[in-house]
This record gives structure tokens, C-alpha cells and sequence, in this order.
């Protein structure tokens, strides 16, 4: 029955309008009006599909609008609210967000492509990028123009499902998908053994003259076994081949389907007219070899992967919430609010980001950080959500809610760099679209040429070539072999959070470093300290502190750990100079601190006089405080290089160019160059100094990585083709860079180097063997040289020897 509606209701749920009416989708030459983006994307599939005579055929005249939702849809709508959202969603500003989403139903790269397609066309969406490797799918939104809700339902129409990531549900599809694959194998593995061993008996038959009625027997025996493969273990193949024509488009599976159909079609054939040859044998041989083929990718796929989703899983879903009264509750992570305490204990994850108000014990950060050793946290030290408490029981305030943390940025930028696609990548998902339907043409005229030249081999040729080869392995070259570095990566603390990062590194032939807390273990010692003013001792203290309380520099940390606890006062003004010092009013009192050039520079003071005599303080670093009028004071403070400095440093010299820019004195530079064997060594160097400097290397054609704190050399580190920070988990929030070494081990910058330059190589190699293989497999089987159940295996091989070599790299 035809459906009419007025401009009140939508034409495709029968929902009210509210409102006039923006929303609008061409239905048989009629615009009619739909309620929300979700209706319109649906309705938009269905007439993309060629299935526009649904609204024709739909039966039923007081079908209401909740009738015709679908129950996808009305739990779809939960997502939209923002209590649930607050778990698993980011948001920007006020209206754009962006989210993680599990991707069900991906069988080849074109998957990716008409998901991406689709998603991208939506009215608010900004973005939406699938990775073909994990499956996973970032999407950034707004809300204002498009709800969440709605694009899983456009996902939904075009045959596939999507639901926003969580790791433990990821991993129960993973089990569900194992489960199926193996069910589907073994069948396949069994009925084929059957089907194999009465076709060595037909064959052995041929050769000694077997009666025709038992040759009739075993034909019908053979059929039998291979019903089930064909409609049980095949179903996976058919349904996503019909979702594939369903939405006027050819996938991989395609062709796989129509040489299973046409191989059992001939066979059936052959034995109702005793005409031509079975094909029952080939049949559940390559259906066999492909389901395990699928399977093996499924686990070598989750292997690449698995240690970001250990990351995933190591928070916990429940914390126990100490209340007004004293007692503790058991209450969902993402419940948990800011300045809200939680107990910890012994053996137990840490829930939440926190600050210790209560214990002592070790804490386990290798999930995090690479290091084996528990580190001791106590009264008011930082502590990560997902690391392990080891020994005794913490009370925690928790310093930031559900989704924001450490683990959940670590998780964010790990899936934005996997996301990335190089330009090959992006090739070959287009590749994909098309590949297929050159194949099929190709087929078509090679089944025409071998009809005329011998029509008995026709058969077995074209279902090879239908079988045969495919896109995948071009696909997963790259996607497989990041995820697996990254994941390598990851396990020695090291995450990566730019795109691109692997490939620039592995080209990089320019290292250059910062000295503090970078080649330098950053912990300084305040070697003495020289009163030169007309403020007391006592009183220069409390206004150093006052004025380093909100710092993050290593000198800081020195100078506030050398003074201790004193009165505090009240600042206002302050201003920092990133590698020069700060200037604020402590007390009234205008004051700067900072090296020597900075505070002359900005007091106009001579240092001449102070200079004299200090020959013995020319290698270390020098901080002094002063008022507009004199000069207060002056801190002297040393620091060492680090243990793995050396071997590092040694070892990229041999390959590479290495710098040392710094803004300490040169006599401290020096020093530390000279310890490490860096023969190119600058000191004095403001921020801006050392932009120009690696500008200018940029500009002699160098591939430049900078290597800083990640926060006081945020200019510097913009500018370099890729990043380094150093930095440990509690602060990864605060550090911006392409790199980030999170265990705080030097030595973690040559391993990320080793594995960029070996994943450049696996990569050549994935696109090298998977271009010579279809260019070489098409040829072979069209010239009849591939046997249908050889063109399985050799299909099955393609794919899987990508991802095989890809994970070399977590080796």
C-alpha cells in the first residue's frame, strides 16, 4: 500500500516533523520530509539502493512512527544522552566531539571505503576514518547538526553495525567471531576430508575402470558433504556479497561467492547429464583454505593490536567510593567525579587519575611505562588510572573524570596515529573499490576465449581467476605493520601520538637535543647559594618559591626541593619566559627570575662585579633573583648526564648528524657535549634562537628531530619534522609531541628509531609481495597454470603472509 504523508510527518517513520520542515529526500520524482538526519540517511540508502518500491509495498494503514523505528534505532538513542556519552565521547567545544566506534561486519578494504563514503556524506559529520587492521573507526562530529545516534543508524542501513568502543565488549565480539569462524572451519575441515577422500576414489576409478553406478553413488555422496559447507560454512561469503550488491557495489567477496555458486551449479549439472566434471572436491577445499585464511587474520589482526586493547582493558568498571559516613560503596568508574576519594587495594587497579591523600605503597606502571619496577607513591603523589597497586592499601582523590585521564589520552593519540593513512594506503582502499569489477570484466573474457579453445577447461579456469587474487593484501600492508610497531612500541613506554611519525623518523638524519631533563637526568642540585642584596637569606627563599610554585622545569623542582617548606605569599602578575625565566609581584614587589642574561636584560643591571672570582661556577647552571634594582640573589646548580646518554649519542653519530642547543651557559653546554662526543654544541640560546637554528637545518634539505621536555621546548618542537618528548605518564597530558617516551629512558629514542626504519621495510615488503603476487596470480590462472583449490590457498597466502611479516615487529 502506498504510503502518503503530509508535511506534519515523516514519510519514512511516520514521526511528527516538529516543526518546518529542513530535512528532505527525492522518493519517485516527490521530495518528502523526514524528521531527523537518521530517517533521511536511511531513506537515502534505501533509494540508493534501487529499493524505493518499499514504500509502495509496506502494508498496514495505522502503523505508527515508534512501530516502524526499528529496535537498532531505539537503543541507538540512548547514545545521545549525555550521561551515557560522558563515558566514551570527547568534547571539543560546545558542539563538535569526536568518538571511537566498533565496526561489525568488515570483510575486505572496500568495507572501509563505503563506510567512509557514507558516514562522510552526512550533514554535521567532520570526519569519519576506518582503520581496516583493527576495525576501529574514529569519528568527530556536531551535535548541534547531527546526532551520534544517527550515523550508527546510516552505518546500519548500508548492512553493517557500529557501537561506540569499549574494550571488553570488543573483545566479547572477537570471542563471538573466533567462535563462528571455528565452527564454520572445522565443518568446512571435515566435510572436505570426506569430499577429498571419495574424490581419490573417483580418481583412482577413472584410471581402472570404476562401474558408473558406484562412480553415480559417490557423485551424491559428495554432493551431500558439500551441502552444509556450501550453505553453513560459505554463508559468510554469500551474506556479505549480497550486502555488497545490495548497496551497488562489488566487494571481494563477490567473486568468491559467484565461483563457489558456479562451480556447484556445474557440478549439480554434470551429474544429472553425465556431461562434464565435479567440482565438490575444489569446492569445500577452497572454502576451507579461505575460512582459515579469515580465521588467521582475525587472530593475527587482534595480536598487532593487543597491546593497546590491554590498555583498554586495565581500567576497571567499578571503585570503591568512600562516602560522608565513612563507609564505602561500589559505584561505576565513570560516576566518579573530581575531589571524589576512592580506596584502593592491594592487587587492585587503579580506577581513575588521582592524588594519594592516604598510604603508602608501590605502584605498577609497566602497562604504561615499559619499567618493571613498582614505584613507590605516598602523600600527594600523582597516580594513573590503570596501573596496579601493589602493596598496601591507597586512598585517592580522584583529580579528573571518566575519559579524561592519562589512559584514555594514551588510548586516543594511539588511535589517531593508527588512523592515519599514507598516500598508499589511501591508493589502495581506492583500488579496492574498482579492483573487483576489472576482475569480473577480465574473467568474463577470459571465459569467452577458453569457451572457443577448450571448453572443458573453461570452468576450472574461471572460478581460479574469481578466486584467486584480491586487494586485501595491498590493503592491510601498511595499517597492519603500524599497528604492530606501535604496539612494540608501546610495550617499551614509548607512544606515539602524530601521524606519519614511523615513516618521518625512519628518513630522519638530523637528532637534535636539548640539555635539561633531556640528555641531562633533569634532577639538579642546588650547589650553593649567594646572597648579594639587601633582602635577608630567609627572605629571598619565600620569594623564589613563591615564584617557582606553578613550574614544571626541572630548575624549579631544584630550586622549590632546595628551599623546602617556608610561609607562603601572595603573587599576582607572573609571566614565564620559556628557557629564559619569569617576572611577577610577590608581596608588591616586582621581581624576576631567571638566568643571568635574562635578569640583566630586563633590570639593566652590571654583572661585572658578581662575575669576579667565579671561575669554579663556569659549568654549572646559574639562576639568579633580582628587583629592579640590584641583583638578590644567585643559585648555582648542577646536574649529570644520563646513564643511556652516552650509548645513544654514540650510536646516532655513527649514522647521522647530532646537535646539542641549549639556552644554559655555554661553559655548562660544553661540558656536557664534550662528555657525550657532541662536536656541534650551542649555548645561550633563547626559544627563538633555537627556531632559527633548526629552521635553517630544515633548509640545508635535513630531516630534523628534536628531542625536548615537550613542554618548555613547545616552539622548537612544532617546527621539527617529528617531536620527541621526554615524559612519564602523569605528565602526558601536559606534553605535546609527536613522540612521547613516557618511561623516561633515553634509550627508548633508539628503539623507536629501530622500529620505525624496520617498519618502513616490512611495509615495502607487504606492498612489494602483494603487488607481484596479483600481478603475477591473474596471468597464471587465466592461462590455466592455478587449480581452483591452489587459487584458495594462494589467496589465503597473500593476505596472511602481510600480516605475518608485519608482526615480525613485536619481535
Amino acid at each position: 500500500m502506498s504510503t502518503n504523508s503530509t508535511d506534519d510527518y515523516c514519510f519514512h517513520c511516520g514521526l511528527s516533523t516538529r516543526g518546518p520542515v529542513e530535512l528532505a529526500v527525492r522518493i519517485h520524482a516527490i521530495d518528502q520530509p523526514m524528521c531527523c538526519v537518521g530517517c533521511a540517511a536511511v531513506a537515502s540508502a534505501i533509494v540508493n539502493a534501487g529499493c524505493e518500491d518499499f514504500y509502495i509495498k509496506r502494508d498496514g494503514s495505522s502503523v505508527t512512527g515508534e512501530e516502524l523505528v526499528p529496535e537498532f534505532l531505539r537503543e541507538a538513542k540512548l547514545y545521545d544522552r549525555d550521561d551515557v556519552q560522558a563515558s566514551f565521547v570527547i568534547k571539543e567545544d560546545a558542539s563538535i566531539r569526536h568518538t571511537s566506534l566498533i565496526l561489525e561486519g568488515i570483510t575486505c578494504a572496500a568495507c572501509i571505503w563505503l563506510n567512509e563514503m557514507q558516514v562522510g556524506k552526512i550533514p554535521g559529520v567532520e570526519s569519519f576514518q576506518a582503520n581496516y587492521a583493527t576495525h576501529r573507526a574514529h569519528l568527530r562530529w556536531d551535535s548541534d547538526q547531527v546526532a551520534l545516534s544517527d550515523v550508527l543508524a546510516a552505518i546500519r542501513a548500508i548492512g553493517y553495525a557500529a557501537h561506540p568502543y569499549d574494550p571488553q565488549r570488543q573483545q566479547a565480539q572477537f570471542e563471538r567471531e573466533r567462535k563462528v569462524h571455528l565452527r564454520r572451519l572445522g565443518l568446512a575441515g571435515v566435510m572436505g576430508a570426506q569430499v577429498m577422500m571419495l574424490s581419490v576414489a573417483l580418481y583412482m576409478g577413472d584410471w581402472t575402470g570404476m562401474d558408473r553406478r558406484y562412480a553415480a553413488l559417490m557423485h551424491w555422496a559428495s554432493l551431500l558433504l558439500t551441502l552444509p559447507v556450501v550453505l553453513f560454512s560459505a554463508r559468510t561469503f554469500f551474506e556479505s556479497a549480497w550486502r555488497d550488491l545490495a548497496n551497488h557495489r562489488v566487494g571481494m567477496d563477490v567473486p568468491v561467492s559467484l565461483g563457489i555458486v558456479v562451480a556447484a551449479g556445474a557440478s549439480l549439472w554434470a551429474m544429472l547429464t553425465q556431461v562434464g566434471y565435479v567440482y565438490f572436491d575444489s569446492i569445500t577445499m577452497f572454502v576451507f583454505f579461505l575460512l582459515a585464511s579469515r580465521y588467521f587474520e582475525l587472530t593475527a589482526r587482534k595480536k598487532s593490536a593487543e597491546q593497546a586493547e590491554r590498555l583498554g582493558c586495565a581500567l576497571p568498571v567499578v571503585a570503591s567510593l568512600l562516602l560522608d559516613n565513612g563507609e564505602y560503596e561500589q559505584v561505576a568508574v565513570g560516576d566518579l567525579q573530581p575531589d571524589d576519594r576512592v580506596l584502593v587495594r592491594p592487587g587492585q587497579a587503579i580506577p581513575i587519575d588521582g592524588v594519594v591523600v592516604d598510604g603508602r605503597s608501590g605502584v605498577d606502571e609497566s602497562l604504561l611505562t615499559g619499567e618493571s619496577q613498582p614505584l613507590i607513591k605516598s602523600l600527594n603523589d600523582r597516580v594513573v588510572g590503570g596501573s596496579t597497586n601493589i602493596d598496601s592499601p591507597l586512598q585517592i582523590r580522584v583529580t579528573q573524570s571518566a575519559g579524561l585521564g592519562v589512559m584514555s589520552e594514551i588510548m586516543r593519540l594511539l588511535e589517531q596515529a593508527q588512523m592515519e593513512k599514507r598516500f598508499i594506503t589511501r591508493l589502495a582502499d581506492r583500488v579496492a573499490k574498482w579492483f573487483v569489477v576489472v576482475l569480473l570484466v577480465i574473467a568474463a573474457g577470459v571465459s569467452v576465449y577458453w569457451w572457443y579453445m577448450d571448453p572443458d577447461r573453461m570452468l576450472p579456469i574461471v572460478i581460479s581467476m574469481l578466486v584467486v587474487t584480491c586487494p586485501c593484501a595491498l590493503s592491510l600492508a601498511t595499517p597492519t605493520a603500524i599497528a604492530a610497531a606501535s604496539g612494540a612500541l608501546l610495550e617499551r613506554g614509548v607512544l606515539i601520538a602524530g601521524g606519519g611519525v614511523l615513516e618521518t623518523l625512519a628518513r630522519a638524519n638530523h637528532f637534535v637535543f636539548d640539555k635539561t631533563g633531556t640528555l641531562t637526568e633533569g634532577r639538579l642540585d642546588v650547589v650553593e647559594c649567594q646572597i648579594s642584596g639587601s633582602l635577608s637569606r630567609a627572605d629571598c627563599l619565600q620569594r623564589v618559591a613563591a615564584l617557582e610554585a606553578q613550574s614544571e622545569h626541572p630548575v624549579a623542582k631544584a630550586l622549590t626541593d632546595y628551599i623546602g617548606k617556608v610561609t607562603a605569599l601572595s603573587v599576582s602578575d607572573t609571566h614565564n619566559y620559556p628557557g629564559s625565566g619569569l617576572v611577577g609581584s610577590v608581596e608588591g614587589q616586582r621581581l624576576f627570575l631567571g638566568t643571568p642574561d635574562y635578569v640583566q636584560n630586563q633590570c639593566a643591571l652590571d654583572f661585572d662585579d658578581l662575575s669576579q672570582n667565579q671561575t669554579h661556577h663556569a659549568e654549572m647552571t646559574e639562576v639568579v633573583l633580582a628587583d629592579e634594582s640590584e641583583v638578590l640573589c644567585r643559585f648555582f646548580l648542577h646536574d649529570h648526564p644520563r646513564k643511556d646518554a652516552q650509548d645513544l649519542i654514540a650510536a646516532l653519530i655513527s649514522q647521522a648528524k647530532v646537535s646539542l642547543l641549549s639556552g644554559d651557559k655555554p661553559g655548562v653546554v660544553n661540558r656536557v657535549a664534550l662528555d657525550l662526543g657532541i662536536t656541534a654544541a650551542e649555548g645561550r640560546l633563547s626559544p627563538d634562537d633555537k627556531l632559527a637554528r633548526v629552521k635553517a637545518m630544515q633548509a640545508r634539505g635535513d630531516v630534523v628531530v628534536m628531542v625536548g621536555d615537550g613542554v618548555n621546548d613547545a616552539p622548537v618542537l612544532g617546527v621539527a619534522d617529528v617531536s620527541v618528548a621526554m615524559g612519564t605518564a602523569a605528565s602526558l597530558t601536559q606534553v605535546r609531541a609527536d613522540l612521547i617516551l613516557m618511561s623516561d629512558q633515553l634509550q627508548s629514542l633508539g628503539f623507536a628509531i629501530s622500529i620505525a626504519r624496520r617498519t618502513r621495510s616490512v611495509i615495502g615488503q607487504n606492498l612489494l609481495w602483494a603487488l607481484v603476487y596479483n600481478l603475477c596470480a591473474v596471468p597464471a590462472a587465466a592461462m590455466g597454470y592455478v587449480s581452483p583449490w591452489m587459487a584458495a590457498v594462494g589467496m589465503s597466502a597473500s593476505s596472511l603472509l602481510v600480516v605475518a611479516n608485519a608482526l615480525r615487529l613485536k619481535r
